[in-house]
């Protein structure tokens, strides 16, 4: 069983990531294509109260087993970490038992919370919202296992399970909507709860894969070991050790989650006082919050990468109290995320129109909110970085109160922006996201600031980086900009649209990232000797061919 590095590890999270979210991007072609906008959002209320209720049911425990298995690994106590991953999932059972109760129990209450005149019945909501909380029920056990492998810096497994969990999925939304619909005749809201539905049966194969690989791989992980003498960790502090890092998890998974829902009751309401209409209020809210959400998840890929691999790494590091490597893979994420993440922000930002008519059809509403939308998600995976590493090294207050700071600033500024852009004759909704990236700056200058403090944490690689990228990125920029205005588009095909997108963008990618290697920007970031393991394997694969 191969353990991954940092840089390999976070490329192959990353690239198993990418390949998922794109997935998750292009399905809703289709099935919005199916459903409707109603349907639409019918399927958005569903999957935000699910997501809330996600991380109520995980608890951050996953996150805090990988951790802790890491720790006892990296410390030799191979019998605590065994029992560390069996205290985990009974935790989670009883976690999620509860958390799927209460889901389905209260599901009228929460449906009636977000319900709005002339948009979908309380009922349909309802509805829809118990048909998804069976997920709830795979979901812990799936995570812990996967936090299990994360703990022996094995990535592979956790990244193939969510793309096999990722197809299951999308194969029961589009076509058990579409034969919902077009073959048997049943109402939208069925349709959307066999969609919603879909979440249950993607976790349990992708819960089947973690199992066997577990069961094939007993003895690399000491499952199948007898230990005569249990390591001087009792079971009373294994499990306090994984409340204690799965707090920081708690508290802001479930604040950003509330948060989520608060700003998108928050865009009905300010929408709705502003003059908007109900459809346009529904739309910008359910546009922001979960279909502009769905492009912007290709940038939020990387962070999600990053994490994946950060946190064993940082944890071994920082065990062995390493602190300089520690801040050097603190400089390493945030370089890949600028490097990789800012250019694609960027780049959709310019092509919004296009992209939102491939996947939604042409709608000036829906273009505005991913032109500017689409940078939150680059704050988002700065924010992650931040986070994960305060909680690598046990920073939990600073974390609690740098995450609290911009939970605060964003929830305070939210509306006041909306009604200021409004005034200023400024799309309003724009101000969510503006109050997004000035919450979570905060709390990242904080972390920072902090990490620079107590750790002599140095930033100039970050700065180097930085100043270097202006360059390809501000080419990168002229050249789309110059190609978007000779050469013609076509809103109503979307054929037109995709291949628009597909000259500009790889254009645009190749001359970023080829000024960026004469400038040795790439081997500066992913590293020379990562650089030779692809050329090898390349040039190997040809031979072999």
């Amino acid at each position: 069983m191969k353990k991954n590095s940092f840089i390999e590890g976070t490329i192959i999270a990353t690239l198993a990531i990418v390949f998922v979210k794109i997935i998750g991007m292009l399905y809703v072609i289709p099935f919005y294509a199916t459903v409707g906008v109603e349907g639409a959002a019918l399927y958005a209320y569903a999957y935000n109260i699910y997501g809330l209720f996600l991380e109520i049911s995980t608890a951050g425990i996953p996150n805090a087993v990988s951790k802790l298995i890491n720790e006892f690994n990296t410390l030799n106590k191979q019998e605590a970490k065994i029992r560390t991953y069996r205290i985990g999932k009974k935790i989670l059972s009883f976690i999620a038992i509860i958390a799927f109760i209460i889901m389905f129990v209260f599901a009228g209450k929460i449906a009636a919370l977000i319900h709005i005149e002339g948009g979908n019945s309380i009922s349909d909501i309802t509805f829809v919202i118990r048909s998804v909380s069976f997920a709830i029920l795979v979901f812990p056990f799936l995570s812990v296992s996967r936090g299990f492998f994360l703990g022996h810096n094995v990535i592979y497994v956790s990244s193939i399970s969510q793309v096999i969990e990722q197809l299951a999925r999308v194969a029961v939304i589009i076509g058990g909507s579409y034969i919902a619909l077009n073959w048997l005749h049943l109402s939208t809201r069925d349709a959307i709860g066999i969609a919603v539905f879909g979440a249950f049966i993607g976790g349990g194969f992708a819960l089947l894969y973690v199992l066997n690989k577990l069961r094939q791989n007993k003895s690399a992980l000491n499952l199948d070991k007898t230990f005569k003498e249990k390591d001087k960790v009792t079971d009373k502090e294994i499990i306090k050790k994984i409340i204690k890092y799965a707090i920081p998890t708690v508290i802001i998974s479930i604040a950003f989650t509330i948060y989520n829902n608060i700003d998108m009751i928050l865009l009905l309401k300010v929408m709705d006082f502003l003059g908007y209409t109900a459809a346009d209020t529904e739309f910008i809210a359910t546009g922001l919050s979960t279909w502009a959400a769905k492009i912007f998840i290709i940038i939020s890929s990387v962070g999600l990468g990053m994490s994946a691999s950060l946190i064993p790494n940082m944890v071994e590091s920082f065990t062995l109290k390493k602190y300089e490597d520690v801040n050097h893979k603190f400089n390493k994420a945030m370089e890949i995320i600028l490097f990789i993440s800012l250019p694609m922000c960027i780049g959709i930002s310019l092509l919004s129109s296009s992209i939102w008519t491939v996947f939604y059809g042409y709608n000036p509403l829906g273009t505005s909110i991913l032109a500017v939308g689409i940078f939150a998600p680059l704050f988002t995976n700065l924010f992650s970085v931040a986070n994960y590493t305060l909680q690598s090294m046990n920073k939990f207050k600073v974390v609690y109160i740098a995450s609290t700071l911009g939970i605060l600033l964003n929830t305070i500024l939210d509306a006041p922006f909306m009604f200021l852009l409004d005034l200023i004759g400024l799309p309003a909704y724009w101000g969510a996201t503006f109050a997004t990236a000035l919450g979570l700056g905060s709390t990242i200058f904080v972390a920072m600031y902090v990490l620079k403090k107590e750790y002599k944490f140095k930033y100039h690689e970050i700065l180097t980086v930085m100043k270097k990228s202006l360059i390809p990125l501000i080419t990168m920029i002229v050249v789309v900009i110059l190609m978007k205005m000779f050469i013609p588009i076509n809103y109503d095909s979307r054929l037109s649209s995709i291949i628009y997108i597909a000259v500009i963008s790889l254009i645009g990618a190749g001359i970023y990232f080829l000024i960026s290697y004469k400038m040795g920007l790439i081997d500066k970031v992913l590293g020379s000797d990562f650089l030779k393991k692809i050329k090898n394997k390349f040039i190997s694969s040809k031979k072999e061919a």
